[in-house]
């Protein structure tokens, strides 16, 4: 199982399955093989959605940001 939170407030995002996070790991910048967090911007959602990201991780990348223009979210392995 793997759990998305919100890395500055430790609020849990919600669970991805290994397809979803995979599609994250690809879109986005890692600064080496073991980051496991990611800046998000609004801008970059609108972009997932154009690349065929699932609509569940959308609507947790969007719950995320919540009224902000962007969030830094982790994802762990538990």
């Amino acid at each position: 199982m793997i759990k998305l939170r919100n890395k500055q407030t430790g609020e849990d995002l919600g669970t991805l399955t290994d397809g979803q996070l995979q599609f994250l790991i690809d879109q986005l910048e890692e600064e080496d093989k073991n980051d496991q967090d990611y800046w998000l911007h609004r801008s970059q959602i609108e972009i997932f959605n154009e690349k065929g990201a699932d609509p569940f991780l959308v609507k947790i990348l969007e719950t995320a940001l919540g009224e902000g223009d962007e969030v830094e979210v982790v994802w762990e392995r538990i």
